[in-house]
């Protein structure tokens, strides 16, 4: 069965077809700066890459061109669009609503739009994904995947906010988190690795752009360092993570700004690039930090600090830790931001290997012999997780 992964973000739509008896990705794209004047299709065929531009006024005309290109005889992919036999939708949030994967009718659209206050750039964007895959393929079925799911089995004393009860009542104000696709597949990744071994302690660092720290029991979400939005948590490359909530208004009220301008501030203006003052790349701060720029050093060093601490409070949620696991661009690929981080870890009997860790991107143990935890590079593969649920929610029709 071949499965088309449909990633659609507040102006991008990102895109995988994947052949799940082979599990074989056969291609991937980017689909950039939709409803702008110069859009660009960046395209990757089985290796091969390219850079189509094409005008996308909207996520109608966008995923219909990815169709074009999916049957053009160019890249041998597809004969027919009716070898697309289901079409799996990443959702950034399903409020309390959804605990698994759903295929779509017209109630669970509704219920995604109701959610569109929690997330208001992206769950628009997946609902108009949702409406063009409907009209280009009518009769295909179609899977959201939310990346709220996974951290639902969370217990009321992980997700609630010390703060008046009725907002969590009348406004469902809690914590939720992300990443959840990721997280999940890097716990059933590390069972398979562990030959299915059961009751593992994990925590698993998805670290990137946008970054989170996730306590797993027994293959379940147990705690998560996001919130209510992707902004809570350790630093990222430009949010801002956890800070004193009193800093808001106090910032408001000395720049004279509104909510607005403060909700960007910490969103896009703040993390490693509001410290270092170098860029949003980590690859560019990482340079500062090696040429011997302070500000890129408090940055880095900070951001790994912070991390070491959530880990240090779920081993705690946990109870133990058994696996420590890094994913994402950055924990898969950071060489001196796994190192950083596990240099303050010691004291607990986390040790690293380091010469085990001088490598980017591959599957591996990294942990001294004499770790009391073992500790994993696990690169993620969000997209073959959403195509894996869809797969057998489609197969269980």
């Amino acid at each position: 069965m071949k499965v088309l992964v449909l990633n659609c973000g507040s102006s991008s739509l990102k895109f995988q077809l994947i052949d799940m008896e082979k599990h074989e990705r056969m291609a991937k794209g980017n689909f950039e700066r939709i409803g702008g004047m110069k859009t660009t299709l960046k395209l990757n065929v089985r290796g091969q890459k390219e850079e189509i531009l094409r005008i996308a006024r909207d996520y109608d005309e966008a995923i219909a061109f990815i169709l074009e290109v999916l049957i053009d005889p160019k890249y041998q992919l597809l004969n027919f669009l009716e070898e697309i036999k289901a079409i799996g939708h990443r959702i950034v949030h399903g409020g309390e609503k959804f605990s698994h994967s759903v295929l779509i009718n017209e109630e669970v659209i509704s219920e995604i739009e109701s959610c569109i206050d929690l997330a208001p750039l992206h769950n628009p964007a997946g609902v108009a994904g949702i409406r063009a895959a409907e009209k280009a393929l009518p009769n295909v079925p179609m899977c959201a995947v939310f990346d709220t799911a996974f951290h639902q089995t969370m217990e009321p004393k992980a997700y609630i906010y010390q703060i008046p009860y009725r907002y969590y009542a009348s406004y469902k104000i809690r914590k939720y988190g992300f990443h959840g696709t990721s997280h999940k597949y890097v716990a059933q990744r590390i069972q398979e690795l562990m030959n299915g071994q059961e009751n593992l302690k994990i925590i698993n660092c998805h670290l990137g752009q946008g970054a989170s720290v996730c306590a797993i029991k027994d293959g379940k979400s147990v705690d998560t360092s996001m919130g209510l939005t992707p902004l809570a948590g350790i630093p990222m490359g430009t949010r801002s993570g956890d800070i004193d909530p009193a800093i808001v208004p106090y910032i408001m009220k000395r720049d004279n700004i509104g909510p607005e301008e403060m909700e960007d501030i910490l969103n896009k203006q703040s993390g490693a690039w509001g410290i270092s003052g170098v860029s949003s790349s980590f690859k560019d701060i990482e340079d500062g930090y090696a040429m011997g720029d302070q500000r890129s050093i408090l940055a880095l060093e900070n951001q790994a600090y912070r991390i070491a601490q959530y880990i240090g409070q779920y081993i705690v949620s946990l109870g133990g830790l058994d696996i420590l696991s890094f994913a994402g661009g950055v924990g898969e690929n950071g060489i001196e931001t796994r190192e950083r981080i596990c240099k303050y870890l010691e004291p607990l009997g986390i040790k690293l290997d380091l010469n085990l860790n001088n490598v980017k991107g591959k599957e591996g143990c990294i942990s001294a012999p004499d770790s009391k935890v073992k500790i994993y590079i696990i690169p993620t593969n969000e997209e073959f997780m959403i195509a894996k649920e869809t797969y057998d929610l489609v197969c269980n029709m």
